[in-house]
């Protein structure tokens, strides 16, 4: 006896009963990955963001506190002001020492009108140092400073 489709106790694709199996989870452990992965970038990204800014930071502060060595010597001779490039960038190398641990590399430049700073960080990965490849990154700041003469 032959009985129809949406009868009870007959399945309605005797060929494959088995055929969904495992699926649900698939698709979990594949959403799972794909959330951690754009969380990760999230984070990362905020990091990064984070770094960058923080890199430019530190070269302005530095930039300006070359460019505040001034020299005396020349602005009583000549009445124009004039940085002391001599010692600029070591103004600067000594407000970068106030962040220990913080700066990878920097360099400075320092002429008698303006001191260049360029500041390299060094950013650690939160979530995405599970990829390989992926550990860290460096973001650089440059900046440039020269001293206002203001309104005589």
């Amino acid at each position: 006896m032959i009985r129809p489709a949406g009868t009870p106790g007959r399945p309605r694709c005797p060929a494959s009963p088995h055929r969904d199996r495992g699926t649900i989870s698939m698709f979990a452990a594949i959403f799972t990955l794909t959330v951690i992965l754009l969380a990760g970038l999230l984070v990362d990204g905020g990091l990064a963001i984070h770094a960058r800014e923080r890199a430019y930071d530190i070269a302005e502060q530095a930039a300006r506190a070359g460019a505040n060595d001034i020299n005396e010597d020349a602005l009583r001779a000549t009445g124009k002001v004039q940085i002391n490039d001599g010692t600029a960038c070591g103004k600067a190398d000594d407000l970068m020492a106030a962040y220990p641990g913080e700066i990878m590399s920097s360099n400075c430049d320092a002429t008698t009108d303006r001191v260049r700073v360029t500041v390299r960080i060094r950013v650690s990965l939160q979530l995405l140092s599970i990829v390989p490849g992926f550990s860290a990154f460096t973001m650089t700041g440059t900046a440039s400073a020269h001293p206002d003469e203001g309104n005589p």
